[in-house]
């Protein structure tokens, strides 16, 4: 068990590696000079080449690699914004919380709902029910974030007003006001992550229930509650919750989008922020941060496959 965790833990590293690689080649790959699009339109020579001597592009691409990796690794150095001069790490840790408190409750509130929502349609598949949930995973997956978002704002918010417009709580401050401001992005964001977790629990669901040992337990009496959740919903839980860790990156797309209507101030509105301003340094901590998340969290769906099947070895 052990050997296990510990290979799967220093396969993260080279993941990471080219992770790293391909983010600092980001202000190299883009088209034309880094220090003029930075600069802008109207910036001097003499500013470009302060920007430049900023940013040390006058060292060799490989200088600048070993020094941009030595300052993240050994100093958690991850620059200066250009725009406000402030430390990437700085910003990061001011916009953090807001970000990981969506995500959470986001995954909490899809995984509590869409599981029990495909193991019941799995069980009543055919009926009205099951057409429900599908229609209900369909629109999940054709309505664009940002329209159920305004839609949400409307109906909860202005029409009703029950749940402040935009802005954020949070939960050590405010726990009752973090609850209100995080109900709506968490239910806009939640909703193609609840799809996207029903459909594979009801395809999985599906497949385990016409299993011969399935029909032995009917067979020998056993409730229906006992077979659906012990025998069925345990041996399909492997694909699932491979979709859980995948769907993060549903989640991480998703976030930027949540966080601008709602104007909730973590790292996806530091990302557009970054981006319209083009801050490369600072959408390059984004872009790092957000890589660690899905790929620490992937980790931890490997992991946990040994807890539903034990069988499983690599």
């Amino acid at each position: 068990m052990y050997a296990y965790v510990i290979r799967r833990s220093l396969a993260t590293i080279p993941i990471m590696g080219l992770v790293a690689v391909f983010v600092f080649l980001l202000l190299h790959l883009s088209p034309g000079d880094p220090a003029v699009i930075i600069a802008g339109d109207f910036a001097t020579a003499a500013q470009i080449e302060d920007i430049r001597r900023q940013l040390g592009l006058d060292d060799p691409l490989y200088v600048q690699f070993g020094t941009w990796l030595y300052n993240l690794l050994f100093q958690g150095d991850m620059g200066r914004s250009i725009y406000s001069g402030l430390p990437v790490t700085r910003l990061i840790g001011q916009r953090i919380e807001p970000t990981l408190m969506l995500t959470l409750v986001t995954m909490l509130i899809a995984v509590v709902f869409a599981i029990p929502l495909g193991v019941i349609a799995a069980w009543k598949v055919g009926t009205w029910i099951d057409r429900f949930v599908m229609t209900f995973a369909v629109l999940g997956f054709s309505v664009p974030v940002f329209v159920l978002g305004y839609v949400l704002i409307y109906g909860g918010s202005m029409t009703l007003g029950w749940f402040p417009v935009q802005g954020y709580r949070s939960i050590l401050v405010d726990p009752h006001g973090f609850l209100l401001h995080i109900t709506l992005p968490a239910i806009t964001l939640g909703v193609v992550y609840m799809a996207l977790i029903a459909r594979m629990t009801r395809a999985t669901m599906l497949e385990v229930l016409n299993e011969d040992y399935i029909r032995t337990a009917y067979a020998k009496g056993v409730a229906t509650r006992k077979v659906l959740l012990k025998h069925a919903l345990k041996n399909a839980m492997v694909p699932i919750v491979t979709t859980i860790g995948l769907g993060v990156a549903l989640l991480i797309g998703g976030v930027v989008v949540t966080e601008s209507v709602f104007a909730i101030p973590g790292l996806g509105r530091l990302t557009v922020d970054a981006v319209l301003r083009t801050d490369y340094p600072v959408i390059q901590g984004v872009i790092l941060v957000f890589s660690l998340a899905y790929v620490l969290l992937n980790l931890l769906v490997d992991l946990s496959y040994v807890l539903f099947d034990p069988r499983i070895r690599y």
